[in-house]
């Protein structure tokens, strides 16, 4: 009891103490730096909780009289090398600084910045609000016994995960370059691609604790103004204590949250990147994560791939065929074997019914309990796959369908064809491009399946007609969400679920695009010479070097 009461005294002298601090009293009323040195070093000391990563060094400069200064950074968000030098050595070894210092001290910050430390991205500081901000993204404090103004330099560094593949849009052909975490890198690397000063970056920090970079890119005179004003709108609204990846971004300027559809798109291809800031849109870069966002975004955008550009428009074409058959596989494929087995066994063939009824024999539950059973057990595998470290996770997976499908069909509990249905569904959910638009549709299967268990195939197409208005009433950044399809427009039908060619290709989306529309020019069609023609011209141009 004695040692809870002085636990108690002790912890109200030590409040008492801190709100008596002079230094703490100054900061909440002024929020100014101090003139006196050793005052602004408490101070970081006080705010940074004496942090052992906080390093504060000492250093004297001229001769006599000799005027203190201290060098504050954090370690490990600085490069080291440029701290010492860039700075330290600087200032301890410039001639300029050495002899005796016969000017104002205030202009010292001048001297300083401009003649000794040879280091971009100098800043001058005097609000302690602006000066924490700069110390923790990783630039370095410069103060002086004496001046209540500090200078920020830009040293940022440290250690950063380097350029890689992607591992998540992969493809075959294309760029092999894929974002970091470093917003710093991730912008170079666009620009690299688009080499013209209209493209434009504006950048801004959200969240209160976390402070996180965040940029917008576009191309200016190609993206639309009113998207643009828009995007500003909805970052510079968001409030929230931290942002710690882009999908906090995506969550809290969405314009429709109650559906399972991503109406903003993501990657982490620069190409990609590229690619949508030629048709007009905006791209949103936030730091600490390699996936960029793209808006606005339409849904035919989820299944497509940058490779699609790459290759000839009738490989490209048969391929995006062949991912709109897969999405509708991956939809809908349970829910036809749950509505032709228990309400439409007529529109099986005759040989086929009897194979799947002597198969079901044993099965003591309905399709949809058989159906839902082996849906779940495939989605346990999956997430288990996922989250197992990658040596041992895909064989978790495989060895997990393949031993519980063999026990469940031995033991009774399902039917071969059913194991079947289940594992082409999961395998077509795989092969959509987007993870996004994969994970909605696993999810809009289960009611797809209660629809087909209730109404059978009239139950099916109900869903399918709600599914179809639902998802043209989605906007993204006031875009409809099923643009060029609803509304229709029909110059822009050729980059859907097929590609035309790629000089066809003249105008840009309308409702992306502002007033610059045109992509390219006329006449892009290859007009080479008839193979014959060449042929025989280089045999008569041969004849005549002979002759």
């Amino acid at each position: 009891m004695f040692s809870f009461f002085k636990g108690r005294k002790q912890k109200k002298n030590s409040k008492n103490q801190q709100e008596n601090s002079p230094i703490q009293s100054i900061d909440k009323l002024s929020n100014k730096i101090y003139t006196s040195l050793s005052l602004n070093v408490e101070g970081i000391k006080q705010r940074t909780g004496n942090s052992t990563d906080v390093v504060i060094r000492a250093v004297k400069i001229g001769q006599q009289p000799k005027v203190k200064t201290a060098i504050v950074y954090i370690k490990g968000l600085v490069d080291s090398q440029t701290v010492n030098d860039f700075l330290i050595e600087a200032m301890i070894n410039n001639p300029a600084l050495q002899e005796q210092i016969a000017q104002p001290q205030q202009d010292l910050i001048e001297m300083i910045a401009e003649d000794v430390v040879a280091v971009g991205g100098k800043k001058k500081l005097s609000e302690w609000d602006e000066l924490f901000t700069e110390l923790m993204s990783g630039n370095t404090i410069i103060f002086i016994d004496g001046i209540s103004v500090a200078l920020s330099v830009s040293t940022q560094g440290g250690e950063r995960r380097s350029i890689q593949e992607s591992t998540t849009n992969v493809s075959i052909r294309g760029s092999k370059e894929a974002f970091t975490e470093s917003i710093d890198t991730n912008i170079a690397m666009v620009r690299r691609i688009i080499n013209t000063p209209d493209l434009w970056i504006e950048s801004m920090k959200i969240g209160k604790m976390t402070k996180t970079d965040v940029s917008i890119m576009y191309i200016n005179g190609i993206a639309r103004n009113e998207i643009i004003e828009e995007v500003r709108k909805r970052l510079q609204r968001i409030d929230i204590d931290g942002v710690l990846e882009s999908g906090f971004i995506e969550q809290l300027i969405e314009d429709q949250t109650n559906t399972t559809f991503p109406t903003i798109h993501h990657t982490e291809r620069p190409d990609a990147v590229a690619g949508n800031l030629l048709e007009g849109r905006i791209a949103i870069f936030v730091n600490g994560t390699p996936f960029v966002l793209i808006v606005p975004a339409l849904f035919i955008d989820f299944f497509q791939s940058v490779e699609d550009y790459y290759e000839r428009f009738d490989i490209s074409s048969a391929i995006r065929l062949l991912r709109t058959i897969i999405f509708f596989i991956s939809l809908v494929g349970p829910a036809v074997y749950i509505a032709a087995t228990t309400f439409h066994q007529e529109m099986i063939p005759t040989k086929l019914a009897v194979i799947v009824a002597a198969q079901r024999e044993s099965v003591p539950f309905p399709a949809f309990v058989e159906a839902l059973v082996m849906e779940i057990t495939f989605e346990i595998l999956r997430e288990a796959g996922i989250r197992m470290p990658k040596a041992i996770g895909s064989t978790i997976s495989i060895v997990g369908a393949l031993v519980i499908g063999q026990a469940a069909i031995q033991a009774g509990i399902v039917s071969p064809i059913m194991v079947i249905v289940v594992s082409m569904t999961a395998i077509a959910s795989f092969a959509t491009p987007s993870y996004a638009v994969a994970i909605s549709a696993r999810l809009v299967r289960f009611l797809f399946m209660v629809s087909a268990a209730t109404f059978g195939f009239y139950g099916m197409i109900l869903a399918f007609i709600i599914l179809v208005v639902h998802l043209s009433s989605l906007r993204s950044f006031g875009v409809p969400y099923m643009t060029p399809l609803a509304p229709s427009i029909r110059e822009e039908a050729g980059d859907t679920i097929v590609r035309r060619p790629l000089w066809s290709y003249r105008k840009r989306p309308k409702m992306i695009s502002g007033r610059n529309e045109v992509g390219q020019g006329e006449n892009q069609k290859p007009h080479p010479p008839g193979p014959r023609t060449m042929m025989n011209s280089a045999y008569e141009k041969g004849d005549r070097n002979e002759s």
